[in-house]
């Protein structure tokens, strides 16, 4: 088993933990999970690979995956802003599948 895979195993159970499920697309899944990775070497806490952070954990708790903006996105949209975590219905196809804006408020992001 590769690490991506291992990790993906984890983080779907912490997830579920959540009421979070992990999107079955390993084309959209697999990308964001090496990024999580790669985070977690670079900065010591994987931060969603979809935003940026500062390698300060202080500053990017926030988007350390699944980050706090997950459940309400995925509440509202169907699906955090990554897509990394989906509701049911967006599986289904029952909702559709657009862009999530950005919640993260703009002053974590400035200055970066």
């Amino acid at each position: 088993m590769t690490p991506v895979e291992k990790y993906q195993r984890v983080l779907g159970a912490h997830a579920a933990s959540r009421g979070l499920i992990m999107n079955s697309d390993q084309a959209t899944v697999e990308p964001l999970l090496q990024g999580l990775l790669a985070n977690g070497s670079r900065y010591g806490v994987r931060t969603c690979p979809c935003r940026p952070a500062v390698g300060d954990i202080e500053k990017d708790r926030d988007i350390v995956c699944p980050c706090v903006y997950a459940e309400a996105d995925v509440a509202e949209y169907g699906a955090c802003y990554c897509w990394l975590f989906v509701s049911p219905a967006w599986i289904e196809g029952s909702i559709p599948h657009r862009r999530v804006p950005e919640r993260r408020p703009p002053e974590k992001t400035m200055g970066l």
